[in-house]
């Protein structure tokens, strides 16, 4: 008890953990708003070729760790790396793309994204694509039948990939580790630093 009371009196404790929740929701978001087209167009192509396509990029990411994907992010923007360097081409100044929030972020919406995909697919898959040829004949556009008749089927799955994603996210230290910089913190980040950098296994538990 004494540890809780003393991880909650520290400022930093509040400041770190809404940083952690508004990162995880932020993420969230983001990756169900793109995990869903590419699952939807992952179960309805015709095309076998292009759902060999999807399925590779899927699955791709898989073979490589996370630590390896966010060393990559730091190549592609780091004041040298490939952004800036176009920027640079174009005679824009270098931006700061790397140790930011929005780093952070895009580099845990890129790891999580396969994680919704596989959620999601299996949710559409078991939509009937009748229904919505169905809604189609009887006069429903596009957007009408995919507000009323395909997110609303496939609500399980997005709350399936919603919490996975989300309690992924706010559990996750590689990532904000590396592409954050030190500079921003996640949840994990400071247990680890009250276990081994501090010693202090009582407030690292709490």
């Amino acid at each position: 008890v004494a540890n809780c009371v003393a991880a909650l009196a520290r400022r930093a404790t509040w400041v770190i953990g809404w940083r952690t929740l508004w990162a995880s929701l932020v993420t969230t978001v983001l990756t169900l708003a793109l995990a869903f087209p590419y699952a939807y167009a992952l179960v309805r192509t015709p095309s076998h070729a292009w759902r060999r396509f999807l399925l590779v990029s899927l699955f791709l990411p898989f073979f490589l760790g996370q630590v390896v994907r966010a060393y990559g992010w730091l190549i592609v923007l780091g004041r040298q790396g490939l952004v800036n360097s176009l920027l640079g081409l174009a005679g824009i100044e270098p931006w700061p793309l790397i140790y930011t929030p929005s780093a952070v972020v895009l580099g845990l919406v890129q790891y999580m994204l396969p994680f919704a995909v596989l959620m999601l697919a299996p949710a559409l898959t078991a939509i009937p694509e009748e229904m919505e040829l169905a809604s189609a004949s009887l006069g429903a556009g596009w957007v009408r039948t995919f507000t009323n008749v395909v997110l609303p089927l496939a609500r399980p799955g997005l709350v399936a990939a919603g919490v996975v994603v989300f309690t992924l996210t706010f559990t996750e230290y590689a990532i904000p580790q590396i592409m954050g910089g030190g500079k921003f913190d996640f949840a994990a980040q400071a247990v680890y630093e009250a276990w081994f950098s501090t010693s202090d296994a009582g407030l690292g538990s709490a």
